[in-house]
């Protein structure tokens, strides 16, 4: 049984980052509080890859959606994420966001640039959370 990052020790951020390195495949997206609408960063059986403090998102055929940094702080409630996007409309800005990680899954909801961190998974207008399962 894989063991939730909720369940480690405040503070174990560099366990999470671990644990989030790889590919994942996007299962389901809401945005602004609808479920799965068309997604130009994502999608169905969109790959994200994660390498050390950097991610990148491709659609199955290789196509680069989208890449960037992000930072993950495990010490707070819910653990909090920061994506910064090196392309695209959001280009440089700091996205605030929570998430959950476990071996095998992974869920983020993000706001807009300048909004306040979202604290509950189920979006609201200026809000997107994606969730992947480990591919491969």
């Amino acid at each position: 049984m894989s063991q939730r990052s909720d369940d480690l020790a405040p503070g174990d951020s560099g366990l999470d980052l671990a644990r989030l390195q790889g590919v994942w495949r996007q299962v389901r997206m809401e945005a602004d509080g609808v479920v799965d609408p068309p997604d130009e960063h994502g999608g169905a059986g969109a790959l994200t890859t994660i390498a050390g403090t950097h991610f990148s998102v491709r659609t199955i055929q290789g196509h680069l959606l989208l890449e960037g940094e992000f930072v993950m702080d495990a010490s707070t409630r819910p653990k909090s994420i920061t994506w910064i996007d090196a392309i695209g409309a959001d280009q440089g800005k700091p996205l605030p966001g929570s998430y959950t990680l476990d071996d095998e899954h992974f869920e983020f909801i993000a706001g807009d640039a300048g909004a306040p961190r979202p604290v509950v998974f189920r979006t609201m207008s200026g809000q997107t959370m994606r969730t992947f399962v480990r591919h491969g």
